[in-house]
């Protein structure tokens, strides 16, 4: 019976994977239906109703006042950079290479983690770290690939977007690191979409944002891409608890060429093979980097989007 709890709940963990798969797709759809503010505004109302329903209420008084000062402020700098910097995408396939330099973090976060969580790695942390930054290079290389002058200018075409995912991957690995340390094993993660939300409202109303415009196809979006983020989470919670965490972080490894796939798809945005080498090395990047540390004492930790000891 315990070991059907156990496949089950790993089966959950596995449907997280693939709602996080999605989530640059339909971030992109609603952001093109609602604007980037308003968009990311509506989707983390809605996802933070929906974490209420499924993890339940939050109880401020259970966490360490430290997890909710540095989770809070991290966890929702994290959130604005990603849903902002696919929202301000010029294109959808621009909001997939946006997405692709936010994949960075698992990177960073091992490295963060050696830096200042002691974290003990061996010489495999190197080209991990480097095949990680030479993909990334490669996808905004657009169809040539690893090509600098291209690169430089597909950046100068939109720095704000692309700027905000790279920031974002570093302020996830620092909220990584930083959690492991002081979360106390604690999950506030539905108060932190609760901010997040309150934060965009925040900058739509006093920022002049885009007019409210609804539409089916919006409504559509808007609602698959808060169950997306909202069921994720909530998943990925079950799973980390009571499945087989092994299984569940080798799959997370693989989210940016599944999530590469699924938004090519959403968007009708064809990528070239060049762009999906460069996604390859990302994905190869993080896995040395994550064999770097593996059974080498204390543990990073586990490099997904829920990062935090849930």
């Amino acid at each position: 019976m315990a070991v059907m709890q156990r496949k089950q709940a790993t089966l959950v963990g596995l449907v997280a994977v693939l709602l996080w798969s999605s989530v640059i797709g339909l971030i992109r759809g609603v952001s093109e239906s609602f604007g980037a503010t308003c968009g990311a505004a509506l989707m983390y109302t809605v996802a933070s109703v929906l974490l209420w329903i499924a993890v339940g209420k939050v109880r401020l008084r259970a966490l360490p006042r430290a997890y909710l000062v540095w989770g809070s402020a991290l966890f929702v700098s994290y959130e604005l950079c990603l849903s902002l910097s696919i929202g301000y995408a010029h294109s959808g396939r621009q909001a997939i290479e946006v997405g692709m330099v936010n994949y960075l973090w698992p990177a960073f976060t091992m490295l963060a983690a050696i830096l200042f969580n002691r974290q003990l790695a061996n010489w495999l942390i190197v080209p991990g770290f480097v095949v990680a930054i030479v993909g990334v290079c490669a996808v905004l290389g657009g169809d040539h690939g690893l090509d600098l002058a291209g690169m430089a200018v597909n950046v100068r075409d939109n720095p704000l977007s692309y700027g905000l995912a790279f920031a974002g991957a570093i302020i996830w690995a620092g909220y990584c690191t930083v959690t492991a340390r002081i979360a106390q094993g604690k999950n506030a993660v539905t108060l932190f979409f609760m901010l997040t939300a309150l934060a965009l409202w925040a900058k739509y109303l006093f920022t002049g944002g885009e007019a409210m415009v609804f539409s089916v196809a919006g409504v559509v979006y808007l609602a698959l891409a808060a169950c997306a983020m909202g069921f994720g989470y909530a998943a990925w919670n079950v799973g980390i608890l009571h499945g087989n965490v092994t299984v569940l972080a080798g799959a997370s490894y693989f989210i940016p060429v599944l999530s590469a796939a699924l938004a090519a798809a959403l968007l009708q945005a064809p990528l070239s093979f060049a762009f999906w080498k460069g996604a390859a090395m990302v994905v190869a990047g993080s896995i040395l980097c994550w064999l770097a540390t593996h059974g080498k004492g204390e543990r990073a930790a586990p490099t997904s989007r829920t990062s935090q000891p849930t």
